[in-house]
């Protein structure tokens, strides 16, 4: 039964990503049709297409690997021509969609190309004169590294383009439109992430201390001596141990504790921040039991107890020892509920989890140096560390498959799993560098300064960015995350982060 819930779980993952990489696809394909951009293809998923459908001008599929997706639109490589028109006057060549075309706007009769050639729809060539000649009048073609490669990708990328649908292509968008079209899809996963987000902290709940008593602690051990004891005392008091205030008080489990030292402790943190606070002192506990408002003065003692960070991790030394501080300690544990999340806390809690993610983006390639030194063997896995698209499912297998929680904590478990997945694809896909989304952002930026400073000099108006240019670079980005894929992929199957070693890491 482990095995079969364990591949359900690896399987409610795949569907989860699988639906978050449709829907980013969606963000795209939607305002594309919408401009009136001939898409040709909707895919969710890389390799062998498992069904497709077509309807209209679009098909539409599934295919093999979901670990990625696209949607295919001829002219993402604008034609060489193209890009080289330059308008005789500035807007006197402006379709109504602010692009350029071969119709709106020629070349003033005779005048040079930026090949150094003339139009051949504006200035026709002489009779009897040859092409050669009026190349060898302009300036000369060197040859460019991928100069053949970068052809083959203009023609690839405009070969869907029938006559007449020019006006169609993605290249024929103004720049704002084209922004638009490229930001819808990461814009998607981050509506997606943040709902998911919603649900989990604001339907289901977080789990928060309450000001209940769960636990009551006989002694009072310091964090250092405590951490010197073998195993089987670490429950256990000896006979020369310092009872806790709370156990020689009489308070038991089920106690509400409502104020202390005249304070009242609304919650958890105030109950806690009270007690810190008077060390050393007699103070007066508030509570009720069984219905009965009740009240006892004790001790508050000063103990050494470890310390921990805004998450609860457990704080350490450079030797490996817990860090350690002097506080009041009464020797209680609250009960743990489900509560939601109180809305105003909510925009901190995304805030937290997007910047979150977005710095662990700046920080990748140290990260990817740690994974290295993994793979190699000479150092540990880190269970907050990096993990690829195995590693997290792999994850996703454990928490259906545990029975150490709960369905509902299953469920909020995963729920936070798919959402963070969503803010890293809008975070990732920010990235300026193509392939990604953003690198046709910062393109499509890039082209719309170019062509505002073009107006301010009175040069005209000028095509679209050649993207073929940038190929190389394109394909060395490519090339990184293939890398990175792989390496991730390696370190997951050989030494893969477990459910338990998170829970233990306090993540």
């Amino acid at each position: 039964m482990t095995v079969v819930l364990y591949i359900i779980g690896i399987i409610l993952f795949l569907i989860g990503i699988s639906i978050s990489i449709g829907l980013h696809e969606l963000g795209h394909l939607t305002p594309a049709k919408k401009f009136g951009v001939k898409v040709t293809h909707y895919m969710v998923g890389f390799g062998p297409t498992l069904f497709s459908f077509r309807r209209g001008e679009t098909e539409y599929g599934v295919k093999a690997f979901p670990l990625g997706g696209f949607i295919a639109m001829p002219g993402m490589y604008p034609p060489e021509e193209a890009t080289t028109k330059r308008v005789e006057k500035v807007g006197a060549a402006a379709n109504d969609s602010g692009s350029l075309d071969g119709t709106a706007g020629r070349l003033g009769e005779g005048e040079p190309d930026a090949d150094g050639g003339v139009d051949g729809t504006a200035g026709r060539l002489g009779e009897g004169e040859s092409a050669a000649p009026r190349r060898s009048r302009g300036r000369q073609r060197k040859g460019r590294l991928f100069e053949n490669t970068m052809a083959d990708a203009r023609e690839f990328s405009n070969q869907e383009i029938e006559p007449g649908e020019e006006h169609r292509t993605f290249y024929a968008l103004s720049v704002p439109k084209r922004l638009v079209v490229m930001f819808a899809g990461p814009f998607v996963n981050l509506i997606l992430g943040i709902l998911i987000m919603a649900i989990s902290l604001l339907g289901i709940g977080v789990t928060t201390p309450t000001t209940t008593v769960q636990t009551v602690v006989e002694c009072a051990v310091p964090a250092s001596e405590a951490q010197q004891r073998p195993a089987s005392e670490q429950n256990t008091c000896r006979d020369d141990d310092q009872l806790t205030p709370a156990w020689e008080a009489g308070i038991k489990p089920g106690d509400e504790i409502t104020a202390i030292a005249g304070v009242e402790t609304k919650d958890w943190d105030r109950l806690s921040a009270v007690i810190k606070d008077h060390a050393g002192e007699r103070v007066e506990v508030d509570f009720i039991r069984d219905g009965k408002a009740e009240s006892v003065t004790v001790p508050i003692i000063s103990s050494e107890r470890q310390k921990f960070d805004e998450n609860g991790k457990a704080l350490m030394n450079a030797d490996g020892t817990p860090q350690t501080e002097s506080q009041g300690f009464l020797g209680i544990g609250p009960v743990q509920e489900r509560q939601p999340l109180p809305i105003g806390e909510f925009p901190g809690a995304v805030w937290d989890q997007v910047s979150g993610v977005f710095h662990a983006i700046i920080t990748l390639p140290v990260k990817l140096v740690d994974i290295g030194e993994v793979a190699v063997g000479t150092k540990d896995r880190d269970a907050e560390g990096l993990v690829g698209m195995v590693g997290v499912g792999r994850i996703a297998g454990e928490i259906v498959s545990t029975d150490k929680i709960d369905v509902l904590d299953k469920a909020q478990m995963g729920l936070g799993m798919l959402g963070s997945l969503n803010i890293f694809l809008f975070a990732f896909n920010m990235i300026p560098l193509l392939p990604l989304d953003g690198g046709h952002i910062a393109v499509g930026l890039y082209e719309g300064a170019r062509r505002r400073i073009n107006r301010w000099r009175g040069r005209g108006l000028i095509g679209p960015f050649d993207t073929a240019k940038l190929l190389p670079l394109t394909y060395v980005c490519i090339g990184l995350m293939l890398c990175m894929t792989a390496l991730l992929v390696y370190v997951d199957l050989v030494k893969p982060i477990t459910l338990d070693a998170i829970f233990n890491s306090g993540g």
